[in-house]
């Protein structure tokens, strides 16, 4: 019998259960996938809670790696026994398990010099680097940028990725030890906002200019800082709101403050043309298989401690990225 955790209402980690349930024969398009990995990410707590409203009861997760078990008529992409890593949104939802059926769409075949474990840290926030870095924004050699939440598992590779690009990165932090980590993986400025003034010190380090563009995964508690550290014409793109929606605004606010832009992207929207997802991975396994971008997963549980493992990424305890090893 394999295993999965499900939620039957929306509300905080304790909704969560750890129960049986019975994983048939994939049907056309489907593949069965025995798991080892699956990813642990902020988004899943939005599924939880109700801020991206699904149908219930239901599982969780959208990211994990493993093995195929079995194939469903007319799938063409992957064979029995290849090691694969998936990511999605609805397409996916349901990772938080040991073995499961998926579509075979959204499945990426996963190279012997990328381990399990780091597919399942990287492939959503490894992806998400990718778009923010290649897809949002034309940088330059010597561009600046503003990154909160930048010893999280996504400001990590961001950070990194910026470096290799030559930007100027400024990281956003709320503890020194989280600084410190944020450091060691390319942030050239650190600010601990816990006992900082994010706009007045990012307009310090600049020289009043402001930076070129922000990456805003907090919402509601950092919005105003982040438009005020922008230069003018900055881009601001909303990438989470772990501190709750951003509240609602004039857009003339953005005329006011420089002729700002502003977005709001979504993964899926960026993988969801083959040819620009194959880019986007081929780009990404490069970097981490060559070691230019190092993966670092600084929390391992075991899926039947779901629970704990969401307590843990809302109090902000975690650093790096998070898995569930099965």
């Amino acid at each position: 019998m394999a295993k999965a955790v499900r939620f039957y209402e929306t509300g905080g980690p304790e909704v969560l259960r750890y129960e049986d349930v019975e994983v048939g024969d994939p049907g056309p398009g489907e593949v069965r996938i025995r798991h080892v990995a699956v990813g642990l990410n902020y988004a899943d707590t939005y599924f939880r809670n109700g801020t991206y409203p699904i149908p219930l009861p239901n599982g969780i997760g959208v990211e994990a790696s493993g093995v195929v078990t079995a194939l469903g008529e007319g799938v063409d992409n992957v064979a029995l026994g290849d090691r694969v890593t998936y990511t999605g949104f609805l397409n996916t939802l349901g990772a938080y398990s040991t073995e499961r059926l998926v579509s075979a769409a959204p499945l990426i075949r996963l190279p012997e010099s990328i381990a399990f474990e780091t597919a399942a840290a990287m492939t959503m926030r490894g992806l998400t680097s990718a778009y923010l870095m290649r897809r949002i924004h034309a940088f330059r050699e010597g561009d600046s940028i503003l990154l909160h939440a930048a010893a999280g598992g996504v400001g990590l590779i961001v950070s990194q990725w910026a470096k290799l690009l030559g930007l100027t990165v400024i990281g956003t932090v709320s503890t020194e030890a989280k600084a410190e980590v944020a450091r060691a993986h390319g942030c050239d400025h650190v600010i601990n906002y816990s006992e900082e003034d994010i706009a007045k010190r990012v307009r310090e380090l600049t020289g009043g200019r402001g930076v070129d563009v922000v990456f805003d995964s907090v919402g509601k508690a950092t919005f105003m800082a982040s438009l005020d550290s922008l230069k003018r014409r900055g881009l601001l793109v909303c990438v989470g709101t772990a501190s709750g929606p951003i509240p609602a605004f004039d857009p003339v606010l953005l005329a006011m403050k420089g002729s700002l832009y502003m977005t709001r992207p979504a993964l899926a929207d960026y993988i969801a043309d083959p040819a620009e997802k194959a880019d986007l991975v081929g780009e990404l396994f490069d970097h981490v298989g060559a070691g230019r971008i190092r993966i670092d997963i600084n929390q391992h549980y075991a899926l039947a401690d779901a629970v704990q493992a969401h307590r843990d990424l809302e109090s902000r305890k975690t650093t790096g990225s998070s898995i569930f090893v099965i």
